[in-house]
């Protein structure tokens, strides 16, 4: 018996162009490789690298110890979210093998297109809340790990609504 994998890519061409993303990767088996926060400045610098070099916008970030979510906008026809994400993760896991000898991320990545721009700031403050949500700080503005590479966010103000991924199970009400 063959055992081939489920692709959970979408068309080629709705990677490229000027659309935003939520996207996630996840560290190789989950281990918490982005717990070391010297490790993890460096990614930010390798992570503008990439996205000027890929012409995108990071609008928000966070590296949680086993992930990272980021909110990515294309700004141009030719900017290709698989180009911009292939070459953050060559760069940082290029250093990371070197540096302990394992592998950094897993293979694949995954993402959601976003229909339209009223989502983003609500997306934006689902990714900025992660490490509330987990534990790992009472307030957004603590955690060291988030931010923003075009826009102040600590002085945004909250969005209106909650977001969740589309394919997490909603919470059951009361």
């Amino acid at each position: 018996m063959r055992f081939t994998r489920k692709s959970i890519r979408l068309p080629a061409g709705s990677y490229v162009g000027p659309r935003i993303y939520f996207v996630t990767i996840c560290c190789e088996g989950r281990k918490p490789a982005l717990a070391d926060a010297e490790w993890v400045s460096r990614c930010i610098v390798r992570l503008r690298e990439a996205s000027t070099a890929s012409l995108f916008s990071v609008h928000a970030y966070c590296f949680m110890p086993d992930h990272v979510h980021l909110l990515a906008e294309g700004r141009g026809a030719e900017s290709s979210l698989r180009a911009f994400l292939s070459r953050f993760k060559q760069f940082t896991a290029f250093e990371y093998q070197r540096k302990t000898g394992t592998r950094l991320w897993q293979t694949k990545f995954y993402d959601y297109v976003l229909r339209q721009d009223a989502e983003m700031d609500a997306v934006a403050w689902y990714i900025w809340m992660n490490p509330v949500r987990k534990g790992l700080c009472g307030d957004p503005r603590e955690f060291p790990h988030s931010g923003s590479m075009t826009m102040p966010w600590p002085q945004s103000p909250a969005a209106a609504s909650e977001w969740s991924p589309p394919w997490k199970p909603k919470p059951l009400p009361g």
